[in-house]
């Protein structure tokens, strides 16, 4: 007796593997699973799993008899299997039953059975839906440390230079329209929906600005920073000389350099940018002022290397003045509230991003008790 079950098992778990034990006391138990193909078009997101690793897994299982990627689409991919395998009964889940399946083993004379979802004792019941809205993403954020705006291409017309960013590990989910980057963070979630994959840092970062911004778009176009910030590990800093793309990107992985960071970093929410809400406003973009941003990310990086706190901390004011002399709309009501609350505490502090609320960055000389968020800098071999 020959039985057959089809679906997609891209997060592999014990509740797939408790179907086929159940599947499997009909007979042979055959598999067909959805390709890396037909998963895109009806889910609209990437794979975790290739369809390859896929197949790996689900022939491993010892319930399974053989398995097969199928090579039709939508719904029914599963017809041309079905018809190589010939079985004799085609099990379901109760939530993916359909009449159009039971009306297609009618057609071909196999019996349609459809099991309850019921995990093996001592377990809980599971199913990928239920994974996926538990699961959260590892993607990293980023903190633009000095000279940003300088990505923009509006920005670097009047002079040429540097913008620092660090990426973070995700300790925290971060509010929205906070200043960490979380536009392009969510644009790199449709890409690889729970972490980074292995491969060249700058090419991931390359990869995710294109995706995000659309050549033909003539409207805003997201700062590479943003990308770079959540791609590229570590410290880092690009530069930028008119172009969206910078020109060169240093990086820094010396364990001595990050670990000190995050002793004197740190981040304290402050509320989300009010929607309507335009930083650009009042822009007032010079070449003086667009110099005294790239004089203070240059201190601010060889401040960094020499882990020279006071010149750090100097260098930091300097980039945020430099920001704000520019974009004076940075400044939104509240914000100077939290900054005069922690002006006390703190040797220097600027906002997360482009500013207008969200997240305030503090350099301190040692971290508060409460009040604030550590920041954990990602390594380059954490994933």
């Amino acid at each position: 007796m020959k039985v057959f079950v089809s679906g997609c098992y891209d997060m592999l778990h014990s509740g797939h593997v408790a179907f086929f034990k159940q599947a499997a006391r009909f007979g042979d138990l055959y598999v067909g699973i959805g390709s890396d193909r037909t998963i895109e078009e009806l889910k609209h997101r990437k794979t975790v799993y290739s369809e390859q690793e896929r197949l790996y897994m689900v022939k491993a299982i010892r319930y399974v008899k053989d398995a097969f990627i199928n090579p039709g689409s939508g719904m029914m991919d599963f017809i041309e299997t079905v018809d190589r395998v010939k079985p004799d009964v085609f099990v379901v889940n109760s939530d993916g039953g359909t009449d159009v399946k039971r009306r297609f083993c009618e057609e071909r004379g196999i019996r349609y059975v459809v099991l309850e979802r019921l995990p093996d004792d001592g377990l809980e019941a599971r199913s990928t839906t239920s994974l996926r809205t538990g699961v959260k993403s590892h993607l990293p954020y980023r903190i633009d440390l000095a000279g940003t705006w300088i990505d923009q291409p509006y920005v670097s017309q009047y002079g040429h230079g540097w913008a620092l960013t660090l990426s973070l590990e995700p300790t925290v989910e971060f509010m929205e329209r906070g200043g960490m980057s979380t536009s392009t963070r969510n644009a790199a979630k449709k890409i690889w929906p729970y972490e980074l994959p292995n491969g060249d840092e700058e090419t991931l970062a390359r990869l995710l600005f294109c995706f995000e911004n659309d050549p033909e778009n003539n409207g805003h176009i997201s700062g590479a920073q943003d990308a770079i910030g959540i791609c590229v590990s570590g410290l880092s800093r690009h530069y930028y000389d008119g172009h969206y793309w910078p020109s060169g990107i240093e990086k820094c992985h010396d364990e001595r350099v990050l670990s000190w960071l995050e002793s004197h970093l740190c981040l304290v929410p402050m509320f989300p940018r009010r929607p309507g809400c335009s930083v650009v406003e009042g822009k007032d973009i010079t070449p003086e002022k667009v110099s005294r941003l790239t004089d203070a990310a240059a201190r601010c990086w060889d401040a960094a290397m020499e882990c020279d706190l006071g010149k750090f901390a100097e260098a930091f004011r300097d980039s945020f003045d430099a920001q704000t002399a520019m974009f004076p709309a940075m400044i939104q009501p509240g914000v100077r509230k939290y900054i005069d609350r922690w002006s006390p505490e703190a040797l220097a502090w600027k906002m997360a991003g482009a500013g207008g609320g969200g997240h305030l960055i503090l350099v301190v000389d040692k971290l508060p008790s409460e009040g604030v968020i550590p920041i954990r800098i990602r390594r380059k071999d954490s994933f």
